[in-house]
């Protein structure tokens, strides 16, 4: 699982990129510190996970889900139909349950195939959800993490992964 640890290692912050009248200020003055979303993500018991349906419609579902050493796992059946998304396109986002306090991830799925990482990912299903999660188990690879709380559009915030 050698990939980035999105958690621990945040680009530089920047602002959201979108039409002017949106008010959201040139300047760094009011932005997000990365303590907001290292905070909310692992406190967070539901998430909302976008996949791609392959005739490129968006489906959206509540998912549970669990950060280990800074990283998002999160699982389902091999059946469901955001499985069956991430099998033909592993372009997803992830959006925690507020709206007040907004972390928006967008990134790519991968699915997990080390059996030592399977048992620490069940084990902390098992501390958080009471439950052992099983097979298959996705890590979510950021592109681009976008914040903000009740200040918007002062506090709009983006940090972009890779290149």
């Amino acid at each position: 699982m050698g990939e980035q640890i999105m958690l621990n290692t945040p680009p530089q912050p920047s602002r959201i990129q979108t039409q002017t009248e949106y008010g959201i200020p040139a300047d760094e003055t009011g932005m997000l510190p990365w303590s907001f979303v290292a905070e909310r993500l692992p406190a967070a018991r539901n998430y909302w996970l976008i996949t791609v349906r392959p005739d490129v419609r968006p489906h959206t579902v509540p998912v549970w889900g669990v950060w280990l050493d800074g990283d998002f796992f999160f699982g389902m059946g091999r059946q469901t139909r955001k499985a069956r998304n991430l099998a033909q396109n592993p372009n997803v986002a992830i959006h925690l349950d507020s709206s007040d306090e907004v972390v928006i991830i967008e990134g790519v799925a991968r699915e997990v195939t080390d059996p030592d990482w399977h048992v620490k990912i069940d084990d902390a299903y098992e501390a958080k959800y009471q439950i052992r999660h099983g097979t298959p188990v996705f890590k979510l690879l950021p592109k681009l993490v976008m914040a903000w709380d009740k200040n918007y559009p002062h506090s709009a915030t983006r940090w972009v992964f890779g290149d």
